[in-house]
């Protein structure tokens, strides 16, 4: 499938497909049954992106964003419809092979950190490579080197009370580099910081986007969004606009 029906009924020709994209939602769909209703999260939604990309998805509240970040980074299935990850249909997956895409390919960055309060900066990094069997030496020369990258190894040993909000989420952030992914899911990187500390975070995801990263982030603010070089517009469960952004936000 080569057309994504957008909002006002015309289809427009996109140059995403299954085999030129690292991802690929074709029609799909997400149906959540409570009690006896049933609720369509997504709605046949079909999306693409390429290796390098770096797209903003928006939405309203109960738009569909969150359930389609979450099938994305394989934490979720879809209803119907087929995600085909680097060209392979994840529906074919067993649960290790979707574990071994969570653990080493897709790095996680969430809105509220998810930082283990009583552990250091440097053993929540570690945890991932902790999951994924990476011996102690490795695993701590790598976290060093990641939380180094996000200009904190001198904050190795600070838990997540002795930090500010903006340092908590380059922590977090260096969790998600530690597997040395090549896509970077970011839920609200933003939404609990101030707009000078945000504007801190957004430079380091540009940068990482500079260095090869496909950056795929979630925002409710246009002015994260526009960072972005493409942005994604979700309404009740389908792509509502998927437009290249013509004034990209710089920051210095």
């Amino acid at each position: 499938m080569n057309e994504q029906i957008f909002g006002n009924g015309q289809a427009k020709q996109s140059t995403h497909t299954a085999e030129n994209s690292i991802i690929y939602l074709e029609d799909i769909q997400k149906i959540y049954r409570m009690g006896t209703e049933y609720v369509y999260a997504l709605r046949g939604l079909t999306i693409g992106v390429h290796m390098n990309e770096y797209i903003a998805i928006m939405g309203p509240s109960g738009s569909g964003k969150s359930t389609l970040m979450n099938i994305i980074g394989c934490l979720d299935t879809p209803t119907t419809g087929n995600y085909y990850f680097d060209g392979v249909n994840v529906a074919g997956l067993d649960d290790n092979d979707l574990a071994d895409i969570r653990n080493r390919q897709i790095g996680f960055v969430f809105q509220t950190f998810n930082l283990l309060p009583r552990s250091d900066s440097l053993h929540n990094v570690e945890l991932p490579l902790i999951y994924a069997g990476v011996g102690k030496e490795e695993r701590r020369q790598r976290a060093m080197e990641a939380l180094d990258h996000v200009q904190l190894a001198d904050r190795a040993h600070h838990k997540p009370n002795e930090l500010s909000g903006g340092q908590r989420q380059r922590v977090a952030i260096a969790r998600a580099l530690v597997t040395r992914p090549s896509i970077i899911l970011a839920d609200e990187p933003t939404g609990n910081l101030d707009s000078k500390t945000g504007e801190e975070i957004m430079r380091l995801f540009n940068e990482l986007h500079d260095q090869g990263n496909t950056i795929i982030l979630v925002t409710h603010e246009e002015d994260i969004a526009r960072h972005a070089a493409r942005i994604v517009r979700i309404k009740d469960g389908l792509v509502e606009s998927d437009e290249p952004v013509q004034e990209r936000a710089l920051v210095g």
